[in-house]
């Protein structure tokens, strides 16, 4: 086992010399961790456009290096990509269960869903997935903290059955005193917010999965799927059936008021 482990070590450390002796002929190469620290600087900062054009540069820097083997090259640069955003949404206090299946659904996409002619355009939308994955992780910023912490937790445990006195009853205030907060600092009810966050959650599984209006439905706890379709268009404008079915509809996503941060 010794011999073998020292055989390995052996290798690996010849290999690395030669790259280090052939690196020097590739232009661009040292450029690369400079451009991935910006590409994960725009990444959770929601610079989704930004982001991209990084993402390509480091493509193209692949491309230089390993040349007809890139797509390969990329295929598990994808891979380590989602492992490092996996580990700084750990460090954004996403429950490591979540952080675990976003890096896992990632790895399943890229190694079963990206096609090799196509791999560009799998770089932007998983630029994309990124993006809208860690807005609804991002911290609010409200100047009330018991709100921040209510958002915070409806994310966290959205696919449970909650209700504002549930919520009340958590962090141990009154119905009406979290209702009034929860509309002076976010601008909607407390009522209104986890509908849109239902909605913002439900477009994900119709779009990406295979489940069943009724199933989504019931997922997230509205009453019946009547009432799901009418609070989903709404929102979005289309019918859960219209949104699944045409792809060109963007996803629907609530925008806190600015006002909140001008408040004292």
């Amino acid at each position: 086992m010794q011999l073998h482990q020292h055989s390995i070590s052996e290798t690996i450390s010849k290999r690395y010399f030669q790259e280090i002796d052939s690196i020097n002929q590739y232009n661009g190469i040292e450029d690369f961790f400079n451009i991935e620290s910006k590409l994960l600087f725009e990444i959770f900062h929601l610079e989704a456009t930004k982001a991209k054009k990084s993402l390509h540069e480091i493509i193209d820097i692949l491309s230089i290096r390993f040349g007809k083997q890139v797509i390969k090259v990329v295929r598990n640069y994808f891979v380590i990509l989602s492992s490092i955003v996996a580990r700084k949404l750990l460090d954004n206090q996403v429950p490591s269960k979540k952080a675990f299946a976003f890096n896992l659904a990632c790895a399943d996409m890229i190694e079963n869903k990206m096609k090799d002619a196509e791999f560009i355009q799998f770089a932007d939308d998983l630029v994309d997935f990124y993006v809208y994955f860690i807005a609804d992780r991002k911290q609010p910023t409200f100047r009330h903290q018991t709100v921040n912490k209510v958002i915070m937790y409806i994310n966290d445990e959205l696919e449970n059955d909650l209700t504002v006195e549930s919520i009340a009853q958590k962090f141990h205030i009154s119905t009406s005193h979290l209702s009034r907060i929860f509309r002076e600092h976010v601008g909607i009810t407390l009522v209104e917010y986890l509908n849109v966050r239902r909605v913002e959650e439900s477009q994900y599984y119709l779009r990406h999965t295979n489940k069943s209006i009724t199933s989504i439905s019931e997922q997230f706890h509205f009453c019946n799927q009547s009432y799901f379709t009418r609070i989903f268009k709404k929102y979005t404008g289309v019918t859960p059936k219209h949104f699944r079915d045409e792809l060109h509809h963007e996803f629907y996503r609530f925008e806190i008021p600015e006002i909140d941060l001008e408040k004292v």
